[in-house]
């Protein structure tokens, strides 16, 4: 038993043995891919019309992209729609301190106001 700064008793037995040091460097041969056995090419695999399926991929686990949508120009009132609202929603929240002191109906149309900005930027492309 050895004794910390603080008094406090610690075993020296149990604790885990140093890491063995392996000599590092590449595990795999040089010239291999994942799931190419093979080292070197044989003589007659440089053929580009030849394709090693050994290395295909299933078709349902590759990455498929999204479909491209059509070229299609967004409408030029949804910029406008969300200025309005975005600038018509703090209005409503100014106009509540400045105009409306004793009601709260002006800063929940704001923020309402405020949302449905947001969620029409969102659709603008």
């Amino acid at each position: 038993m050895c004794r910390a700064p603080f008094g406090v008793a610690y075993a020296v037995g149990p604790m885990a043995p140093p890491k063995r040091k392996s000599g590092g460097g590449r595990v795999t041969p040089k010239g291999t891919q994942p799931g190419n056995s093979r080292v070197t090419p044989k003589a007659g695999d440089h053929d580009d019309h030849r394709h090693d399926t050994d290395r295909n991929v299933a078709a349902s686990s590759r990455y498929t992209p999204k479909a491209q949508r059509s070229g299609r120009i967004p409408p030029n009132w949804i910029p406008i729609i969300m200025v309005t609202l975005l600038i018509g929603g703090g209005l409503a929240i100014m106009a509540r301190y400045l105009i409306f002191t004793g009601s709260n109906i002006p800063t929940v149309l704001g923020l309402v106001m405020i949302l449905g900005g947001l969620w029409t930027a969102t659709k603008w492309e």
